[in-house]
């Protein structure tokens, strides 16, 4: 009988993570190698995934490093299949890529339509184009999908409403779809709270620890604290492990109780 803690282990599978070049993508990637996976990485920047390929597989783990645009539904098909080419299956597959493209938030009453369509293309199209993508090349034992959704799909975001939108969409997506796949395939989301990424800092304008500090101060987290992107990370892998064999169609909210 597997062990408790046997459960979160992840040997023998092959993840995608999607925006695994930097912050909280980059963290999920490492977690999930921590775990035992041999992990694709996939982002825009080919320099950035180069250098988490190298953490990767200084832990024992295969890394391959392929520079993807996730809007790109054609991209995101060969990066699975290169995964399963050259990782040999696909198992795990992490909508992580999002955020707003041009760091700047806006309400939704002033936002051109090409910014609109812009923050939708990244932030929902991108995960249902991930999504279906991973579904059609996982093989006879299925898998787990997890969506990176966010606090800003609960409630209203004054000056984020495009981003929360897509976010809430997220979810619904994420409960539809997991019942379509079910029980071949696990589909989950994470939705993070504050963390101060390189692009929560740009859309924030928290460049600096004392801005940081007080936005921290107004946002009011029971907690006391931002998120890090490790936080993010072990819950990715809970998702995406044995742990949470009997877990779907679920949004678990990591926000420091905000």
């Amino acid at each position: 009988m597997m062990g408790i803690l046997d459960r979160f282990r992840l040997d023998g599978e092959v993840a995608v993570v999607t925006g695994a070049g930097k912050g909280i993508g980059r963290a999920i990637a490492i977690a999930l190698a921590e775990a035992g996976a041999d992990v694709a990485l996939a982002s825009r920047t080919q320099a950035d995934l180069d250098s988490v390929a190298r953490e990767i597989e200084a832990l024992g783990r295969r890394a391959l490093p392929l520079a993807t645009d996730a809007t790109d539904g054609a991209a995101l098909d060969h990066l699975a299949a290169e995964t399963g080419r050259q990782l040999d299956k696909l198992s795990i597959w992490v909508n992580n890529a999002g955020g707003i493209p041009d760091a700047t938030p806006r309400y939704l009453t002033r936002t051109p339509e090409d910014n609109f369509d812009a923050q939708i293309a990244l932030n929902l199209k991108a995960v249902w184009q991930g999504a279906t993508v991973a579904a059609r090349h996982m093989g006879a034992d299925g898998g787990a999908i997890i969506n990176i959704s966010s606090r800003a799909a609960f409630g209203p975001q004054v000056k984020n409403g495009p981003y929360g939108a897509a976010k809430a969409a997220v979810n619904s997506l994420t409960s539809t779809l997991s019942v379509e796949l079910a029980p071949k395939i696990r589909v989950n989301a994470v939705a993070p709270g504050p963390v101060p990424t390189e692009n929560f800092d740009e859309c924030m304008g928290t460049d600096t620890p004392e801005k940081r500090a007080k936005l921290l101060e107004m946002i009011g987290i029971p907690m006391g604290r931002y998120g890090e992107p490790e936080d993010i990370a072990a819950a990715v892998v809970f998702m995406a492990s044995p742990a949470s064999s009997w877990v779907t169609g679920q949004c678990l909210y990591v926000t420091g109780g905000r």
